[in-house]
């Protein structure tokens, strides 16, 4: 089978090889992850977490960090509302966009957390050679710089569709079978043609490739 798909890049031969080493590493923070699952859900947890990272974010940026539809985003603010971990406010710049922001509670949460979570870790770390620890710590402290750099790039393209007005896989945005209007008070629809290249709709006049238009769901 190994001969009919080829060699394995390194790259993927690596990941392999991360993905079981991780496993105990997974396991410590699955650990202190439920000392928390009392207070808040493991998407909740998320939330605040990002939360933490970028102070004073909009909805609309948390529902992309989340990868969730806006709606669902906004329920699960309301939870986090209702428990005492999250604060709404009016945005500094725009102030009918609500800004979020942690609460003391939530903040001692975190706390608990990485305290748990450290103290898991020194355990295993002193079971290493000075060396090891070197090492592991250079490479997570690169990967950690590579990933943080896609995961911006991923939420700029995210915002740039939303400030087209595109709010992807969410039914109750612009577009959407029960979304809003836009601020033409007409909805948005989306077209193909009959080979798939899609085009927008303006007014109530559409233009589309030769082959004529064919309506699919947004």
């Amino acid at each position: 089978m190994a001969e009919l798909n080829g060699p394995t890049d390194p790259e993927t031969s690596m990941a392999a090889a991360l993905d079981t080493a991780a496993a105990s590493l997974l396991g410590i923070w699955e650990s202190a992850r439920e000392g928390t699952a009392n207070r808040v859900s493991g998407a909740q947890l998320r939330a605040v977490m990002v939360v933490e990272q970028a102070d004073g974010i909009n909805l609309r940026r948390l529902a992309t960090q989340l990868d969730m539809l806006l709606s669902s985003a906004s329920r699960l603010c309301d939870r986090l509302v209702a428990a005492g971990m999250l604060e709404r406010e009016p945005g500094r710049f725009d102030r009918r966009e609500i800004s979020l922001h942690l609460t003391p509670e939530a903040r001692r949460l975190l706390a608990e957390l990485r305290a748990d979570r450290q103290a898991q870790l020194a355990a295993v770390l002193a079971g290493m050679t000075p060396e090891s620890r070197d090492a592991l710590l250079r490479g997570m402290r690169d990967f950690d710089e590579v990933a943080r750099r896609q995961q911006a790039d991923t939420t700029l393209a995210g915002e740039s569709a939303e400030q087209e007005g595109d709010w992807p896989g969410d039914p109750d945005g612009p577009g959407g079978p029960g979304g809003p209007a836009d601020r033409s008070g007409q909805t948005r629809t989306r077209w193909t043609d009959s080979s798939g290249a899609s085009e927008r709709s303006v007014g109530t006049t559409r233009e589309w490739p030769t082959g004529g238009p064919v309506a699919r769901t947004a």
